[in-house]
C-alpha cells in the first residue's frame, strides 16, 4: 500500500536559503547521501504530446502524476524511474532501478523492451507510452541541500541553481549543455508523515512566504 506524505513547497530568496540553512544545521542532520552537504540532481521528465502533466500542474489539478528518470552527481551507476503521485497536499513516490543502457533507451524513445521487463512500474510506463504517447520532454538539473529529522520522519530540502537541457538524449552525458531556467527562484520543500514537529516549523518559518505550487519541470519547459 502506498504511503502518502504531507508536502509543503515555498519559493524563497538566497537570503532565506542562507537563514534556513543556519537554523537547520543546529537541529537536523544532513542526508547521508549528500557530499559536503549537497548533491546534484538530474531528472528527465516525460509528458504527452498535449503536455498533460504540465497542464495539470499549471491548472492546479488535485490528483495528478508524472514520470521521470533521476540520478545523482552525474553518476550513472544508480538510475531510477520514478512515478510521483499527488493528491491535494499529499504526495507519494514509486521507484524502479534502471541500468544506464535502459535509461538511454528510454531517453531515445525506445520502450518496447519494457513490456517484458518484469518490473511493474516499467510496465505501467510502457502502457502509458503506448496509450497516451508519453515521451521524454526535458532535462532538469539543480543543486539540493537535504536535511532529515527523526520525529515525524521529516525531510527538508533547499533546491537552487535550476537548469534545463534542451536535448533529452544527452541525459547521461556529463557534458550535456544545460542553461538556467528563466526567473527560477530557490525552493524550500518540507515533507513529513503524521506530524510536523514544532522545532522544524520554527526553523523553516518565513513570514513573507506562503506555500506555492512551483514546479521545476514547468519552469524548465519555458524553452519548449
Amino acid at each position: 500500500m502506498l504511503q502518502y506524505r504531507h508536502e509543503w513547497k515555498h519559493e524563497i530568496s538566497l537570503g532565506d536559503r542562507l537563514a534556513i540553512r543556519q537554523r537547520l544545521s543546529a537541529i537536523a542532520r544532513p542526508d547521508s547521501h549528500a557530499q559536503n552537504g549537497r548533491y546534484l540532481i538530474r531528472s528527465l521528465y516525460f509528458d504527452t504530446p498535449g503536455d498533460k502533466a504540465l497542464r495539470e500542474k499549471v491548472d492546479g489539478v488535485s490528483r495528478r502524476e508524472k514520470f521521470r528518470l533521476r540520478y545523482y552527481n552525474l553518476d550513472p551507476s544508480m538510475i531510477h524511474l520514478e512515478k510521483k503521485s499527488k493528491y491535494g497536499g499529499l504526495g507519494t513516490k514509486e521507484s524502479a532501478e534502471l541500468t544506464p543502457e535502459e535509461a538511454q533507451a528510454l531517453a531515445d524513445g525506445d520502450f518496447r523492451w519494457m513490456l517484458h521487463s518484469g518490473r511493474p512500474l516499467l510496465q505501467e510506463l510502457y502502457s502509458k507510452m503506448q496509450t497516451q504517447g508519453l515521451r521524454a520532454k526535458t532535462i532538469v538539473d539543480y543543486i539540493r541541500e537535504p536535511y532529515v529529522y527523526g520525529p515525524g520522519n521529516v525531510r527538508v530540502t533547499l533546491d537552487y541553481d535550476i537548469r534545463t537541457g534542451l536535448q533529452c538524449t544527452g541525459f547521461l552525458d556529463p557534458a550535456c549543455l544545460t542553461i538556467p531556467a528563466r526567473n527560477a527562484p530557490d525552493i524550500l520543500e518540507v515533507k513529513w508523515d503524521a506530524f510536523l514537529p514544532a522545532v522544524i516549523q520554527d526553523a523553516v518559518q518565513l513570514p513573507h512566504c506562503r506555500a506555492a505550487a512551483f514546479s521545476k519541470y514547468a519552469a524548465c519547459r519555458v524553452y519548449g
